[in-house]
């Protein structure tokens, strides 16, 4: 490669990791997740910009999300404990306030959902009843007494409040794919499916309410392979399609009029913006945006500039809040996410490819070629798997730097979506139920073997990588495709199937079954899945990362793998986070964990 500047490690990741925005409801400021601290901690900044305020100074705990009254008086945030995901709920007061525990059940995993109307109530889910359940409460903040709505049975999420606060809207889950839609009366508790579909996997998700409280939007895939916006006419209790694309659509917030509404068109992972009146379905010209991913938009209730929060990423930029005046035409940044003092230029942008599986199909791929390749030079790959598997790769600042770092080193990435991925319809993302370690893993054979066919990637210096199911999928190829890898890196991934169904936390068992077997019933099949069966097969170096406390792929799954291979004396390495679970919320945890994970690929790679 040509002799170009080399920027370390830290720069890349030398970013404020932002999440979880919700603009106040006057509209001047804004609410977002921030690890600027070093943790994950709540901050509020003017919607014009400028330096945050920060409102919790969480260490051990890392807050996931706040949420403001209808007033902007008071804040309700959600945190957990070194990542164990035992979310609990605090109140403080907007201005003056201090984060008070609203809940405090350690063992028990809530999940925060909104104000009331008048600001008295706040409801949230959690399964402190039965551990297998998840139930919807609703805590009156003068009394300070929480009571549970629902009685108990299945998976129920409190999603809002309807506007006079007589209904809650909430989600019943019964898996990824199939949902349904709750009006619950909050005097009574009697509850009413709005959207009973016995026999058929169909995803419901709930959505803004009108202000007079005549109906609602949501997001489904009635009937089609990709998800609408439709709206829900209580009266005549009936609801018919506002919104649909060849691709996912998401998003459908309203302004405070109520005259326009927002989503977004995920194009092959791409976002796309779309503004339309909402009587009329006229869309708006907008300023040209980046081509990125966009994660959240948002009005603020009572902001009559017709404002609208973005929350974006690129390539080349780490999450970041704009604010988009829709009378003005522009487009203000309001965080700053990018401190590494890298030039643009060095950054790669992702190019679209089509892979051809063994089977026909055509597997979407991000595929990340790093500048300056002489003529007739060959450079290493690493294929990236993501996460879930219901997930999708998307072309941001993935994985905090860590692909454009491996770039800037010359090593190549491949980033598939392989089957089972999401925004590509229905049927591609069910393709993995009751699938894992199957025709996946073909398609990653396939993708390797699509890296060999290009002339400028060495394909005996191909590395595989993955978190979550994405590390039981680099297992799975280590072990049972052994011969066409140079090393594999699993970050906090399944090793044993029986294992890790036994293991997962209490109220994802009930949707197990459907999702990846039965420990008793499909034990063979589990077992001829699972990468520890064909650990005597690995042959290339293996890294492990893993956190301590992670309450969905728990440790003794990385253990057990890495206690066989010593055994029998393969090269592994292991890295253990005592105060971590799934993921990095610690910011200094983050920067080790993954300059770890790349000097182990490029240190095996770039031989």
């Amino acid at each position: 490669m040509n002799s170009r500047p080399r920027y370390r490690f830290e720069q890349f990741f030398a970013t404020r990791r932002i999440l979880s925005l919700q603009p106040a409801p006057d509209g001047e400021s804004l609410l977002f997740v921030s690890d600027i601290s070093g943790q994950w901690n709540l901050w509020q900044v003017s919607s014009q910009g400028g330096w945050p305020r920060q409102l919790t100074l969480f260490t051990e705990n890392a807050a996931r999300a706040g949420i403001f009254s209808r007033d902007g008086s008071r804040i309700a945030i959600m945190a957990d404990h070194h990542g164990d995901e035992k979310f609990q709920i605090y109140l403080m007061d907007a201005v003056g306030g201090w984060p008070e525990k609203i809940t405090d059940r350690p063992d028990v995993q809530y999940s925060l959902a909104a104000f009331s109307p008048c600001g008295r109530y706040l409801a949230f889910s959690g399964n402190a009843a039965n551990p297998q359940d998840v139930d919807i409460y609703i805590c009156d903040l003068e009394t300070k007494e929480t009571r549970q709505v629902t009685p108990g049975g299945g998976l129920r999420y409190a999603f809002s409040f309807s506007p006079d606060g007589s209904k809650l809207l909430a989600a019943q889950f019964y898996g990824n794919t199939n949902q349904d839609i709750l009006l619950i009366d909050v005097a009574s508790g009697e509850i009413r499916n709005l959207t009973a579909h016995e026999g058929r996997e169909v995803k419901y998700q709930p959505g803004p309410w009108l202000k007079d409280g005549s109906g609602f939007y949501f997001v489904t895939n009635e009937g089609r392979e990709f998800n609408g916006i439709a709206f829900y006419d209580l009266e005549a209790d009936k609801w018919s399609y506002v919104v649909t694309a060849d691709w996912d659509v998401s998003g459908g917030v309203l302004n405070a009029d109520q005259s326009l509404m927002a989503y977004v068109v995920n194009e092959a992972g791409r976002s796309v913006l779309h503004v339309i009146e909402r009587e009329t379905g006229r869309r708006l010209a907008l300023p040209e945006l980046p081509i990125g991913v966009i994660s959240e938009v948002d009005f603020a209730g009572r902001d009559s500039r017709n404002r609208l929060f973005i929350q974006m990423a690129t390539y080349k930029e780490a999450s970041t809040i704009y604010v988009l005046d829709l009378s003005a035409g522009t487009l203000t940044r309001v965080t700053e996410s990018m401190l590494g003092n890298i030039p643009e230029e060095v950054f790669v942008a992702p190019e679209l490819v089509y892979i051809d599986a063994h089977d026909g199909l055509r597997i979407p791929a991000w595929l990340y070629r790093p500048h300056g390749i002489e003529p007739g030079a060959k450079v290493p790959a690493v294929v990236s798997i993501h996460g879930g598997p219901e997930a999708q790769e998307q072309p941001g600042y993935n994985y905090g730097g860590f692909y454009q770092y491996l770039l800037s080193q010359g090593v190549a990435v491949l980033a598939p979506n392989i089957r089972g991925s999401t925004g590509f319809g229905i049927e591609y993302q069910k393709r993995i139920h009751r699938a894992w370690g199957g025709d996946d893993l073909k398609d990653i054979e396939s993708c390797n073997r699509y890296l060999r066919s290009l002339d400028w990637i060495d394909g005996d210096r191909i590395g595989i990588w993955g978190g979550s199911y994405g590390g039981f999928a680099t297992l799975s190829a280590a072990t049972r495709l052994p011969d066409l890898w140079a090393c594999a890196c699993d970050f906090c991934g399944p090793a044993n199937l029986i294992t890790f169904l036994q293991s997962v936390p209490p109220h994802w068992k009930p949707i197990m079954k459907a999702w990846l077997g039965d420990v008793e019933e499909d034990r063979d099949f589990l077992i001829e899945r699972s990468p520890i069966t064909y650990v005597d097969q690995l042959k290339c170096p293996l890294m492990v990362v893993q956190g301590a406390k992670d309450p969905r792929v728990v440790k003794a799954e990385s253990d057990q793998m890495v206690e066989r291979l010593r055994s029998m004396g393969r090269e592994v390495e292991y890295l253990v986070f005592e105060d971590e679970g799934h993921g990095f919320t610690k910011r200094t945890n983050q920067l080790k964990g993954y300059g770890a994970m790349a000097d182990f690929l490029i240190r095996h790679l770039k031989k």
